[in-house]
């Protein structure tokens, strides 16, 4: 249930009243029974914990290696072994000289 602050005009007191949204405001100072205003007030609300935007959704999370290293051996090395033969298969440029 949310807490509303109120002010009175008449005593100056500021208060606070447990409120259902659905209530309609307060309009006399329960101190008084002067006209009371309802304030805005700033709240410390923050989200924390997991599941919230800049701890969890920031980075989107990479799909797991299903392959096993004893089974199919790992893709990293599968790939590093693949540009080293195409290396190793192109033939190296030379350089001609001309005398």
């Amino acid at each position: 249930m949310p807490i509303y602050e109120y002010q009175c005009s008449k005593c100056g007191e500021i208060f606070e009243a447990f409120q259902k949204i659905t209530d309609l405001p307060l309009t006399e100072c329960k101190f008084c029974r002067g006209k009371v205003e309802k304030l805005f007030s700033h709240t410390s609300f923050q989200l924390k914990g997991s599941g919230w935007y800049l701890t969890d959704y920031a980075k989107k999370s990479q799909p797991s290696d299903t392959s096993s290293p004893v089974a199919g051996g790992s893709k990293a090395s599968d790939k590093a072994g693949a540009s080293s033969e195409k290396a190793s298969s192109t033939p190296a440029k030379t350089e001609k000289s001309s005398s």
